[in-house]
């Protein structure tokens, strides 16, 4: 049997339980995040509670249907001073997210929810704070001409492990929340279930 389910369709995060010997099989949510970050928002939620909401949504919704498997919803997002900062949907989007970030420290959060059952059992957030280099418009766009489209709304507007490295002069946190699973926490759970 199956260690457990991942409710996303992200190559990485896939990609970082695999290198981490967690075995799982793939079964995307597809929740559509719009309409409840923008309800969230209006009730006043911060980055961190959206991120906490998103990921239990996105398990509770795959465990539902995927009854006594363990199923791993995960969702990040970025907090500059508070406002929350989605994937982009287009060039422009990101071009615009980036100079938002552009010399300036943010959060990359980052929570991940394991549900049984359509009911979550565990749950954790982690935050990563990371401070972006200043760059000029056409500098950011030399970088966002180097990402691939697929690449750039998977991962928001930088990947960590590639090319984003370079847009930062300080990175504190785990590199795994950065790159959208806090996974060392995920193990340790999993470790303690059986």
């Amino acid at each position: 049997m199956f260690e457990i389910v991942l409710a996303s369709k992200s190559k990485v995060r896939e990609e970082i339980l695999k290198i981490n010997n967690v075995q799982c099989i793939i079964k995307p949510s597809n929740v559509d995040e719009n309409p409840v970050k923008e309800s969230l928002l209006k009730e006043g939620a911060t980055p961190e509670i959206i991120s906490k909401n998103l990921a239990e949504l996105k398990a509770n919704k795959v465990s539902q249907k995927m009854h006594d498997f363990l199923v791993l919803g995960a969702d990040s997002v970025i907090d500059l001073g508070g406002e929350l900062i989605s994937k982009p949907e287009n060039r422009e989007q990101a071009l615009n997210i980036l100079k938002k970030l552009n010399g300036k420290k943010h959060f990359l959060i980052s929570s991940v929810c394991i549900s049984k059952n359509g009911s979550m059992i565990w749950n954790y957030t982690d935050k990563a704070s990371l401070v972006m280099k200043d760059f000029s418009e056409d500098e950011l766009k030399i970088y966002l001409g180097k990402i691939s489209d697929d690449n750039l709304y998977s991962y928001n507007v930088y990947q960590i492990e590639g090319e984003g490295r370079k847009l930062f002069e300080k990175i504190d946190g785990d590199e795994d929340t950065i790159m959208g699973l806090p996974v060392k926490k995920i193990k340790g759970y999993l470790k303690n279930y059986k």
